[in-house]
This record gives structure tokens, C-alpha cells and sequence, in this order.
């Protein structure tokens, strides 16, 4: 399979555009290549592919102090070369939203997209109609990108969604989040980290470590991990994800990792790991 690095920058096109932090750019790339990847070897072995996107955005996004404006994860998975059959993208701001409607009405206007507004927890019935169904003659098979901007996710939400046949990437970004709330996190005064991990066990499990605090960072996307295995998804080790730093001061923000029962997503995920920085044609 050929695959040609993407194309990642988009011209000011007067609509709303979020900023985003340097870090980003890597990370589209590698959500780009990985969308390809998945797009083009999964066209023949399902009869439909779809693209689910939980937290979309507004489709661009500008690097922050800078002049260059990305596109976002909504545009670059309907930009692939064998796009996907059908994308549902939710977004909780309606200022977003009505960016996002109008930069795909203009950039993949013959797309089959579902809009649902409202945050991805609240929206997750909606969420779910949307997605074709399957059956022994309709294979159905699903992308779910999980992008948010802390470690708000819900775990209850991905439950929801693996009932079917289901990949995500996930974001997990507890680098700064996990930092500055350690404390709060740990005493119990919060339940944003249960929710996210889907249990109330993990602080058990933290003391008895006896880890330092600069660990907890690894602790939190392991305990994720393992919640997603208890979802039978694959567990892999801390290697098979992307550790994202900030720009300026090399820090830890977040982890991106996939979460798939096929290891032939892997086999993709790895190429990407491998890639991901790589500009020119690569041919896998």
C-alpha cells in the first residue's frame, strides 16, 4: 500500500479557527496517515467504513502565535484518498459547529455526514442511531477518534460504542491535567478520574504502587488500558502509543493511542509510530 503524507495546511478562510498549541501539527499527521491506512485497507473487507469524531471541532485550527492555520481531524479524515462511506461528527459548541458544517459543505460536499450537536456523553444515543447497521451482509466497521481537551472523557460512552464493530484512537491528556490536580485527584475529592477510567478502584491500586507522583502520569493511561481490555479490547504496552511534549519546554501533555480487537490495526499503528514524521511519499 502506497501512502502519501497529507496534506496538513489549510488557507484563512474567514471562518472561525480555534488555536492550537505547536504540538498539534504531529499529531494530525499522524491522525492523517493513520485515517488513510485504515480507509484504504479496510475498502474491501467491510461494506461500510465509518469515520466517528466525538469531539470535532471546527475542521481548522490555528498554531498558536503563528499565522498557520491546520486542518483538523473532521476535514483530514473526508480528505483520505478512499474516503469512508459514511462520518458523524458531534461538537458540543454551536459557534463550531456551524464552522465545521460549512468548511465540509465547501471541502467533501457529496459526503455522507451525520452532525450531532451537543457533548458526545449526552449526545451518545443520538450518536449510536446514526452509525449503520450491520449484518452477515452489510459488515459495518467504525473509527472513533477521542480528542478532548483534558482527561474529561467518559468512560461510559465508549462503552456505549464498543458494542459494535469499533477501533478508537484515543487521546488521553493527563500530562498537565494529571500534574496540577494530582492532589485532588488522588484524595478523592474529584470523580472526573473514576468517570474516565470507568471504576473507583484505580486509587487502590495507586497506593498500594507506591509509585512517585511523577508517575502517575503512566499509571493513568495503563489503568486505561486496562479498562479498555475489559471492554476485550487489546492491551498494549506503554510503547504502542504516542507520547506527545509541548513545544517550548519539552513537557509531557498526553498519550494518543489505539484501542482495537484486530491486530492487523496494529500492524497500521505501528507503520504510523514508525512514519509519522516522515514527509515524503512513503511507500508501505
Amino acid at each position: 500500500m502506497k501512502v502519501v503524507s497529507h496534506a496538513l495546511y489549510a488557507e484563512d478562510d474567514g471562518l472561525v479557527c480555534p488555536e492550537v498549541g505547536g504540538w498539534a501539527e504531529g499529531k494530525y499527521r499522524l491522525l492523517a496517515l493513520y485515517d488513510e491506512l485504515f480507509s484504504t485497507g479496510m475498502k474491501n473487507k467491510w461494506d461500510q467504513r465509518v469515520y466517528i469524531d466525538l469531539y470535532s471541532g471546527a475542521g481548522y485550527g490555528r498554531c498558536q502565535g503563528t499565522k498557520t492555520v491546520l486542518k483538523g481531524s473532521p476535514i483530514l479524515a473526508l480528505t483520505v484518498p478512499n474516503p469512508f462511506d459514511k462520518y458523524i461528527f458531534c461538537e458540543e459548541s454551536p459557534e463550531l459547529m456551524a464552522a465545521l458544517k460549512a468548511r465540509v459543505g465547501r471541502i467533501a460536499p457529496a459526503a455522507s455526514v451525520t452532525f450531532v450537536p451537543g457533548s458526545c456523553d449526552s449526545a451518545i444515543d443520538e450518536i449510536c442511531a446514526a452509525i449503520p447497521k450491520g449484518s452477515s451482509s452489510n459488515k459495518v466497521l467504525s473509527l472513533c477518534l477521542v480528542d478532548p481537551f483534558d482527561f474529561g472523557i467518559k468512560f461510559e460512552t465508549l462503552r456505549r460504542l464498543s458494542v459494535v464493530f469499533i477501533d478508537f484512537v484515543v487521546l488521553l491528556a493527563i500530562g498537565m491535567d494529571a500534574n496540577r490536580n494530582y492532589a485532588h485527584y488522588v484524595d478523592g475529592q474529584s470523580t472526573k478520574i473514576d468517570e474516565a477510567l470507568g471504576n473507583t478502584h484505580w486509587r487502590e491500586r495507586w497506593k498500594a504502587a507506591g509509585a512517585k507522583r511523577k508517575d502517575f502520569r503512566r499509571f493513568l493511561a495503563q489503568e486505561f488500558s486496562m479498562s479498555m481490555a475489559s471492554l476485550n479490547y487489546l492491551q498494549k504496552p506503554l510503547d504502542r502509543m504516542k507520547l506527545v511534549r509541548s513545544v517550548d519546554k519539552n513537557l509531557p501533555l498526553y498519550y494518543l493511542g489505539l484501542f482495537s480487537r484486530s491486530e492487523m490495526a496494529f500492524k497500521f499503528w505501528d507503520d504510523v509510530l514508525k512514519y509519522s514524521t516522515d514527509q515524503l511519499s512513503l511507500g508501505l
